[in-house]
Parts: structure tokens; C-alpha cells; sequence
């Protein structure tokens, strides 16, 4: 008998039904992220600068332009500006960082920290010590954070420009995305101008999903724009919508002319780069085109 209590008891027991057997709750269990500290000092310290300097020049230049086939303009801005200050680029390819870096001037490029995504860069100890000592990253909070804002002061204190993507992550099809304000607002509460920069050409050559760049050597193009200083009294909202109206300026340059785009503004008549308004299969496609291999030579360098 005892091995026939013993099926009855397992079979009152069971649940046929799958069922919980204890009430659901009204609101679902959501764990709260681990929250995880990676100091990046150790990054700005004498010899992780060397070795840094040495791994970019010697190793990620090379193959950056090797693999792809930059062109680089609008540097001259760069004359006669003072540190520390704020790069803002668009962002849609993880070849944009390296594409920065290789082309700013020396001085810059060894005073420069990037924000890198604090859920992404930073979500694994190799990955963070890597982007770290490569790239001079520090951790951002997407979401905001004070404990991201107050590194950014630190950095910003001891002299570091920063390198920014104002989109807050890499676009799904190449295009502009919207600002978020976090910049804007750092330029007016520090006084720091912002350096626009226009990158085109990094999404056909190596876009989400892709952990190298697609062969043939695509063509990409990293154009510098007039630094933008903030205003007496302006508003961080205020100046995060003239940085982009300046960015779209500088996209709108090197797709077409100096001239097209100044006159374009005049005229308010400047298309912002956020692509056509079709399908995303067709919006991909049209990011895909490659830049133009060679822009118009200046009116003072051409040949009379």
C-alpha cells in the first residue's frame, strides 16, 4: 500500500494544468541591473598615453585607412582653437571613433576622451579595459547619470576635450537621428565651444551587425566644421538645436559645395540629413551610397 499512497499523494500534487500555484503578481519582477563601477583614470595616466599613442598611429590608423579609403576636410578650424572643447559627430558605425581620432591633428587627437555607452562599452571588464586604453573611453549614461556628469567635469578640469555623439547611439540606417540634450546643456554650463563634424560613408562601410569593414576600401569622408560657442543666457535646448542646423551644414557642404550650403542656410532652405521618406530597405540603400571620391578643389587652390 505504501507505494500506492505514495502515487496518489504525487498525483494530488501535480499540476495538470501548469498553473502557478502562487498568485501572479500585478506588476512583473524586474531585477534591477547590477550597477558596476570601471574606473578609467588609469586610461590618462603617462604610460597608458603611450601606449595608446602607439596602438592608434601603429595600429588602428593604418588599418582604418587601409581597410577604407578617408578623405578628411575642414582641419584649418581647428587653427587657433584653445582646449578643452567638445567634438560633436554623428554616429553610425562603430569606424566613426577611429576615423576621428586618425584625423584630427596630433596635438588634439592626445587630449581627446570619447564617450563611449556605459550599457555597451563597459558591460564586460575586457571590453571596457580595451575601448579604455585605445580609445581614452569613459562611460556614459544614456539615460543620464550624475555619476557620469560629474567624470565629465573632472575630465573637463584637467584639460581632456571631448570627443560626443550627440545622437546617444549609432543609427539603424545611416541617417541623422535627434539630439539629445545632454550635450547642448554641457557647452552652456561650462562655457566650451562645439566642433561640429560630419562623418559619411562609415554606414555603407561597416554598419550594425558587421564587426569589420565590408572589403573594396569604401569610401568615407570626415568633414571638421567652425567651432560654435554658446550665447550670453542661452538656453542648453537652444544650443543643441544650432549645433545640429551646424551639422547639417557641414553634411550638406561636403555632399554638395561651400557655396551650396552657405546659400542654402541663407535661404533657409537647408535639407536636414535625415533621409528619404520611405521604407527603411530603401533608406539603407540610399545611406549606402559612397560620398564622393574627390570634392571641388578651393577657389585659392585651383590653377589659373
Amino acid at each position: 500500500m505504501g507505494v500506492i499512497d505514495d502515487v496518489a499523494q504525487v498525483s494530488r500534487g501535480w499540476r495538470w494544468l501548469r498553473r502557478s500555484l502562487v498568485p501572479r503578481s500585478a506588476q512583473p519582477h524586474t531585477p534591477t541591473p547590477e550597477r558596476r563601477d570601471f574606473p578609467t583614470g588609469w586610461a590618462r595616466t603617462p604610460a597608458a598615453r603611450v601606449v595608446r599613442q602607439a596602438v592608434l598611429r601603429g595600429g588602428i590608423k593604418p588599418l582604418a585607412w587601409t581597410e577604407t579609403s578617408p578623405r578628411v576636410r575642414g582641419r584649418d578650424h581647428l587653427d587657433g582653437l584653445a582646449g578643452p572643447v567638445v567634438f560633436a559627430a554623428n554616429h553610425a558605425s562603430h569606424l566613426d571613433t577611429p576615423l576621428i581620432l586618425g584625423s584630427l591633428p596630433r596635438g588634439w587627437a592626445d587630449r581627446v576622451a570619447v564617450g563611449a555607452a556605459a550599457d555597451y562599452f563597459f558591460d564586460a571588464r575586457w571590453r571596457a579595459v580595451s575601448t579604455a586604453l585605445a580609445f581614452n573611453t569613459f562611460p556614459v549614461d544614456r539615460h543620464g547619470g550624475r555619476r557620469v556628469t560629474g567624470l565629465t567635469r573632472q575630465l573637463l578640469g584637467q584639460g581632456w576635450s571631448l570627443l560626443l555623439f550627440p545622437e546617444g547611439s549609432r543609427s539603424p540606417d545611416g541617417w541623422l537621428q535627434g539630439f539629445r540634450g545632454g550635450l547642448g546643456r554641457l557647452c552652456v554650463d561650462h562655457g566650451l565651444p562645439a566642433v561640429p563634424i560630419a562623418v559619411r560613408g562609415s554606414f555603407g562601410a561597416m554598419p550594425r551587425g558587421r564587426g569589420w569593414p565590408r572589403p573594396g576600401r569604401a569610401a568615407v569622408s570626415v568633414r571638421y566644421g567652425p567651432p560654435l560657442s554658446p550665447e550670453p543666457g542661452e538656453t542648453g535646448a537652444s544650443f543643441t538645436q544650432r549645433l545640429r542646423t551646424a551639422m547639417t551644414r557641414v553634411w550638406h557642404e561636403d555632399a554638395t559645395s561651400w557655396w551650396d550650403s552657405l546659400r542654402a542656410d541663407a535661404e533657409g532652405t537647408l535639407p536636414e540629413p535625415t533621409g528619404p521618406p520611405a521604407p527603411r530597405w530603401r533608406r539603407v540603400w540610399e545611406a549606402t551610397r559612397p560620398p564622393r571620391a574627390h570634392a571641388p578643389a578651393p577657389a585659392w587652390r585651383r590653377r589659373r
